[in-house]
């Protein structure tokens, strides 16, 4: 079946899905790879990368950036530690709050660019024009509040 065929038959939301579904993979792909050369997945090399934009942030601050829960970065951040790429410290204006910065190891690994899931997005972005960027935004950042609201949900 050509691609024009199935747009036809599975319409807007399922060729949207399987768009997603072919993203999703691809990020797999491209995390596996990154952690038999780098020793990180695409998460976590993320997670550093955000460190090294802010350095000294807790784990509630990471949590919020990545759109998780910070119950959900505990095992990444323990393993990204005990690996040598962060380091944890206690705040001094909250005893009972960690800060996390990065080692030198951890420096090295989020000044890497090649053959990671980010030069990837990259080089698919150049080029394209800037509303069409932040309509790709839009329509990701709405798909994910839905999903999150219906999560929300599911919970209560």
């Amino acid at each position: 079946m050509d691609h024009q065929n199935s747009e036809r038959v599975l319409g807007e939301v399922l060729t949207f899905l399987r768009a997603l579904w072919a993203v999703d993979h691809g990020l797999l792909s491209v995390s596996k790879r990154m952690r038999a050369k780098l020793g990180v997945t695409g998460n976590q090399r993320m997670l550093l990368r955000f460190v090294a934009h802010f350095p000294s942030l807790s784990a509630g601050d990471l949590a919020s950036l990545l759109h998780v829960h910070p119950s959900t970065l505990t095992g990444t951040l323990r393993l990204l530690e005990s690996r040598g790429f962060l380091k944890r410290e206690g705040d001094p204006a909250d005893g009972r709050r960690a800060l996390f910065t990065l080692t030198k190891r951890g420096s090295q690994v989020a000044g890497v660019r090649a053959g990671t899931v980010e030069e990837a997005v990259q080089r698919a972005m150049e080029g394209l024009p800037p509303a069409k960027l932040r309509a790709a935004r839009e329509v990701l950042t709405a798909i994910s509040e839905t999903l999150d609201a219906a999560s929300r949900e599911k919970a209560r």
